[in-house]
């Protein structure tokens, strides 16, 4: 059984050596010849400490920034090519008993109406996605053990796989919801959950309780050693992020990283995924309030140590960021985005709704089909696979096939796959010119030519109707 004394978060989020770090970074990052160094090591594909991560962070050498561009630029299509997967948020409620002070959905906001989905709204809004073409979901609720119990979650996930529309159907559901216990995650595995993702929001505990002053939420314990929670209940596929700019970055990423090395070393497996998302205003929330926001080009720059910091990693940008800084991000990391987003409960069903109720405004509110013409116009493959969690890819297995180099040949063919499906379904005639064209180039770059035959095949049965597989 899990004993909260083994994962103990002051011990591997240490303070004390954050601030270590971070000295050394500006000591270290002065001499060009330890960031060669750094580069060098990271060039080999197995990752740097948090401590390296942080020198490159600091470096301000402009030859030397463009060194770690280009090598994240070249990390990112050795693991994930130019594939780019596609979700989208489902908010399910914005009751929460919390008061975080960064987010609209605090207990203390009267302006906000409050609002959740039925069964039957939930099967409404997932109807409404499934017509624009997705194929994976992050759900997202408040805290709040009365209007959103477990039950509740566990009930709109089963509501979720059931929906049927136009022979179409969702795939895989991520998690987004509040630190629980080991027994509710091993309730969430059973409901076939993909992810489960929780944001710490910040590892700086004293600005963590400044910043969660009230609820569940407050027990920075509770909430930094979810992980290990989520990982003893069979959660094996877990994501992480900060929210950047409510504590100085360079904090954050070292934490964030410092996280990152706990898991592995402690269960074998880094984290599936991590975010990057950063502050932006809400209802009653003012970004001008938190003045450690930071402009885009350092938050380019973090993306790209991430990157080369966490080679196996899959990294996520939402319609938080705008188009232009999302083009610039994928460049760099990013290899997981949302589209055709709404960030409010009901949002896609009901225009009003979703300006009521948003958690946050979306920066990038290009419809679905527009954010796949445009992937397809940069040469990235637009991807709704979901064939790793079906096929029980998860956790370590997922990860040994990721840094042995071998999951492109799952991936390529996979996302080559969904890509013709959204094609033959949803997609306007330009964007299936589009799409078809560049399935035809990428099928060229599998390397083994019985894969490609048999990817060909598959295609060819999408185009005929046959879709008695998945991906």
């Amino acid at each position: 059984m899990y004993n909260p004394k083994s994962a103990q978060a002051d011990e591997f989020i240490n303070h004390q050596e954050i601030l270590e770090s971070l000295e050394e970074a500006r000591r270290e990052s002065a001499n060009p010849q330890r960031v060669l160094q750094i580069l060098e090591k990271a060039a080999q594909c197995k990752g740097i400490s948090h401590r390296e991560a942080a020198t490159l962070m600091e470096c301000k050498r402009p030859e030397l920034e463009e060194k770690i561009y280009a090598l994240a630029a070249r990390i990112k299509q050795q693991f994930y090519g130019n594939r780019i997967v596609l979700f989208a948020p489902l908010y399910l409620s914005n009751y929460c008993v919390n008061g975080c002070v960064y987010c609209p959905y605090h207990y203390k906001n009267k302006t906000i109406p409050r609002k959740k989905l039925s069964q039957q709204e939930i099967a409404d809004e997932v109807r409404a996605l499934i017509r624009t073409g997705h194929k994976r979901l992050a759900v997202e609720a408040g805290e709040d053990p009365v209007n959103n119990p477990l039950e509740y979650i566990l009930d709109s996930i089963r509501t979720i796989y059931s929906v049927q529309e136009g022979g179409n159907s969702i795939r895989r559901v991520n998690v987004n919801i509040a630190a629980t216990d080991v027994e509710s995650y091993r309730k969430l595995k059973a409901a076939g959950i993909g992810t489960y993702i929780l944001f710490q929001e910040t590892y700086n505990k004293e600005r963590y309780q400044l910043l969660h002053p009230t609820g569940p939420k407050s027990n920075y314990a509770w909430h930094t050693e979810a992980m290990d929670r989520a990982q003893e209940g069979g959660c094996d596929d877990v994501g992480i992020g900060v929210l950047f700019g409510l504590e100085n970055y360079l904090y954050e990423l070292v934490g964030l990283l410092m996280h990152a090395e706990h898991l592995e070393a402690r269960w074998g497996v880094g984290p599936h995924t991590i975010s990057v998302p950063r502050i932006c205003p809400a209802d009653d929330i003012d970004t001008g309030d938190f003045p450690d926001a930071f402009p885009d080009a350092l938050f380019r720059k973090l993306v790209a140590v991430l990157r080369v910091a966490v080679p196996y990693t899959g990294m996520i940008i939402s319609t938080r960021e705008s188009a232009n800084m999302r083009a610039q991000l994928l460049e760099c990391g990013v290899s997981q985005i949302s589209g055709g987003s709404r960030t409010s409960v009901g949002g896609y069903t009901t225009e009003e709704r979703h300006n009521e109720t948003a958690q946050f405004d979306v920066s990038d509110t290009r419809p679905l089909d527009d954010v796949v013409r445009w992937l397809l116009e940069t040469r990235h493959i637009p991807s709704f696979c979901t064939a790793c969690y079906r096929e029980g890819r998860t956790g370590d297995r997922f990860m040994s096939l990721c840094k042995s180099g071998k999951i492109g040949l799952c991936c390529t063919p996979n996302a080559l796959m969904t890509l013709k499906e959204y094609l033959m379904d949803y997609a306007s005639p330009a964007t299936r010119a589009l799409g078809e064209s560049l399935i035809e180039e990428s099928l060229a770059d599998i390397p083994l030519e019985r894969t490609r035959e048999i990817t060909r095949r598959h295609l060819q049965e999408i185009e005929e109707g046959k879709r008695d597989f998945r991906f």
